[in-house]
């Protein structure tokens, strides 16, 4: 366990040590301002890239593995992740209402709509009434 966390501190500093190569060409003042890139800051930078990103993968590691051994030491206790059961298919119900008490609700609408197509008593004959006002007039009128 102490192996590990000593692991996990030194791949930490691995990866300040790579942060650190990474600004030291502007943080020293080696790079000039408003110029291309020297040889020296290119070769730094690259370097603190990879340092710091083989830091950052050890690191990681040797968290894992500490949480690993305190999991089993018993020190951390892992939740089971809880499955959902799989729905049940239920088989679909058989219709219900037969044709003919389904025309039978909808008769009253289709008279109600045949009423209303066969209705002359409308302003102009041809414009649908909303109110006091027809629609289409309504919109003339703006």
């Amino acid at each position: 366990m102490i192996r590990k966390f000593v692991g996990a501190v030194a791949s930490a500093l691995a990866v300040l040590a790579g942060l650190w190569l990474m600004i030291a060409p502007w943080a020293l003042g080696s790079q000039p301002e408003n110029r291309d890139w020297t040889d020296i800051t290119t070769s730094e930078f690259w370097t603190g890239l990879g340092v710091a990103v083989v830091g950052l993968v050890g690191t990681i590691s040797f968290a894992l593995a500490i949480y690993e051994d305190l999991v089993v030491r018993g020190a951390v206790v892992v939740k089971p992740r809880r499955v959902e059961p799989e729905p049940e298919i239920v088989p679909a119900a058989p219709p219900q209402a037969s044709s003919a008490e389904l025309a039978a609700l909808l008769a009253p609408l289709v008279e109600a709509l045949r009423e209303d197509m066969n209705r002359t008593d409308r302003a102009g004959g041809e414009h649908r009434q909303n109110g006091r006002t027809t629609l289409v007039g309504v919109e003339e009128n703006r």
